[in-house]
Parts: C-alpha cells; structure tokens; sequence
C-alpha cells in the first residue's frame, strides 16, 4: 500500500495498551470498520485488580473466557492500620462471603490481559491495527485527517484517544486538563513470600500511604508501596537487600522471608482530569482523561466503564448521517460526567483521608473502620460502591 493512499474508515483508536486495545475490540464487534494505531510499546509490568463488574465486561464482552486462567481471586481484603497517629483505626478484614460472592475480583498481570485481548482482535474482521503513530490531525466539517509518522493519511468520523496521561491525542485536539502531582510515588514489584496471602489484598496503611501485597497466586504476590518519592527512590537505590528489609519491615513480618523476584519500578503520582472527554469527533478514555492514584482499585475499572458507555452510544448511531461522530463524542461527555466525577470526588476523599495528620479526619476514618467492621448492612454498601456497581 503506497504511504500516500488515502484510507477511509469509521473510527481511529490511538493507544496500544489496555484501554485501547479493549475499546478497540468493543467497536469492532459492533460492526464499525476502526484503526487501531499503536507503535510496538515496551511490556507493562504492572498488575490490575479488577472488581466483579468489570470481570462481567470483559467475559461478556469476550475480551477474556475464564477470569481464573489468567487472573488469581480476590476474595479478602485486609486492612491494617501502621501509622503512628493519635487516633488509630481498628483491623478489618472483609470477605467476599459476606456480600455473597465467591471473590471481589481478580488480579491480573497487564501482560497477561493484553495478551489476551490481542488473540480476540485478531479474530474480528473489522478490527485492523496499524504500528504507527499518528503526528497530526486535522478536522474538516464531520471528518477527522490524521498524518501518521510513516506518512499515511487516514479519514475517520471519529477519533478515540486512549493514550495515557501524556495523549497526545487530547493535546492536538486542543482539550486541557487538571493536573495536581503529589509529593509520593509508587513503587511496584513482585514479591515471593514466605507465607501465602491467602487470597487476600493486605494493606499496611502508613502516615504517606498504603504499603499494600496483592495475591499473584501461590506464594507470590504483587507490591503497590506508596510512600513519598524521594524515600522510594533511596530506597531503590539502596540495592536488593536493602529493599527486603524495608519489604518485611513494612509488612510487619507477618509473611516471613521475602524474596524478590522481578525489577522494581517507580512511578510517580497525580490526580489528572481532562476538561471534556468528548467534542468535535474526539474522544478520550482511560488515563487520557483521567488518572487517580492507585487507591480504591479504580484504574482500569473505571476505563472498562468508559467503553461501556461509548458502546452503549454506538449500538444506536445511524451512520446515514454525516455528524454521528461529532454527536457521539458529545453525547459521551454528558454521559459520563456524572461517574466521572463521583469517582474522582472518592478517591481524591479516600488519598486525603490515608495521608492526612489532621484529628477530626483521623478520628472520621477510625471511626467508619469501626462502623464498617461492626455493621454488615454498612459493610455490603461499601463492598458495592467500592466495585463500581452502577
């Protein structure tokens, strides 16, 4: 194919990784001829946990088959306050059994999902993936040009940028974004413990926050420790052996022995939101537009429920009409606003409530630890608003 022929479809989707590849999939299957554009990417070695309404997208959706061959349960959490406040907040510990489910959710190496779903897309006739990047876009009354870096030109009614929080997407089509970067950092790696977790996520809370282990099956597990950048970065730098003592430190030994098994790997932290998720033909899913720190699970759970929502958009579109791109991209700002922001209002609560040294937040947070740990009825609320439950 000559770099200079024009091709035509329906939609572009700009981002290889999973949000991109999900919406693209989801799309697909509705019949629309779409573009997947995504250069070859290095393998992301982060996990997902993902709550019991996002494994209904993906089974249903056939992005996955059986959660249990790729993923390890979730059916516990454990949350142990580690802090040296005032006013400290009881154990708890929550089992699915008591909401009636087998698990929470499982926990999934990105690798392993993005595997998966590249198997589906390769089966969908309407799906095709080109290994590019884009380098402009142009709109010109209800079509979108797009110049690739290999000099392709493609025409589309609608473009999707899933492309993380640095879209470029989102920063051709002119949409600002909200962005407040926070003093701490993750660190993330993979751990084999002495002592299995017992398919339960145990979270240490400290005075910069969580220091939490993720069942990844049998004895090992994944390590999300958030704490601020520059004692992670000292800490990194200290060396392997250095790192498993400040592992068992943090985990109060309550595992055994710590090994450590794979590189570890620094990210730092912010609260992004882009002003609009949707306009002029353009839309934005998944971190590129909008990203939480890695409190309450709401990453890739909540992007599941963007596409979701585009979808439900889609599945009624008549493409007789020259705008339906343009008004699905509006009709997808207004829809999702509302998630949108009551999640964003819930973790910003939850990261504040974690980090604050402020007593009547202290004493607010303790206190519905307690209500949560003696109430069932309060309890089975949480579980459902904590799973994204719509």
């Amino acid at each position: 194919m000559s770099k200079k022929e024009i091709i035509k479809t329906d939609i572009v989707i700009v981002g290889g990784g999973l949000a991109g590849t999900a919406a693209a999939i989801c799309i697909a299957q509705l019949g629309f001829k779409i573009i997947h554009l995504a250069p070859t990417a290095p393998r992301d070695s982060r996990t997902s946990a993902l709550m019991g309404p996002s494994i209904d997208i993906l089974t249903s959706s056939g992005l996955i088959e059986e959660p249990k061959n790729i993923g390890v349960k979730l059916s516990k959490i454990r949350i142990i306050d580690a802090t040296n406040r005032l006013i400290r907040a009881p154990e708890a510990l929550f089992d699915a059994r008591e909401a009636g489910l087998d698990c929470f959710g499982y926990n999934f190496t990105n690798t392993g999902l993005l595997d998966a779903f590249e198997e589906k897309a390769q089966k969908i006739d309407s799906y095709q993936h080109i290994v590019d990047s884009f380098q402009t876009i142009e709109s010109n009354n209800n079509d979108i040009t797009i110049k690739t870096n290999e000099g392709q030109i493609i025409k589309c009614q609608m473009l999707v940028g899933a492309d993380g929080k640095k879209s470029s997407v989102r920063a051709a089509a002119g949409i600002g974004i909200k962005e407040k970067k926070h003093a701490q950092s993750a660190l993330v790696c993979d751990l084999e413990l002495e002592r299995d977790l017992d398919c339960a996520s145990v979270e240490f809370h400290y005075d910069n926050g969580p220091f939490t282990l993720v069942p990844a099956g049998g004895k090992k597990a994944n390590l999300v420790w958030m704490d601020k950048s520059e004692i992670l970065l000292s800490a990194q730098q200290g060396g392997d052996e250095n790192l498993i003592k400040e592992f068992e430190k943090h985990s109060m030994s309550l595992f055994g022995n710590i090994k450590l098994i794979s590189k570890t790997f620094i990210f730092p932290l912010s609260n992004l939101s882009a002003d609009t998720v949707g306009e002029n033909g353009v839309v934005l899913l998944g971190e590129a537009a909008h990203a939480f720190p890695p409190v309450g699970a709401q990453g890739l759970n909540l992007s599941l429920r963007d596409i979701v929502e585009l979808v439900d958009i889609l599945k009624s579109v008549d493409k007789s009409k020259k705008d339906w791109g343009k008004n699905t991209s509006s009709q997808y700002a207004k829809t999702r606003e509302k998630d949108l922001k009551a999640t964003s209002m819930m973790v910003e609560s939850l990261f504040k409530s974690l980090l604050s040294d402020f007593l009547p937040v202290q004493a607010a947070r303790a206190s519905g630890l307690w209500a949560l740990k003696a109430l069932p009825p309060l309890r089975k609320k949480a579980f459902s608003i904590g799973m994204g439950e719509r």
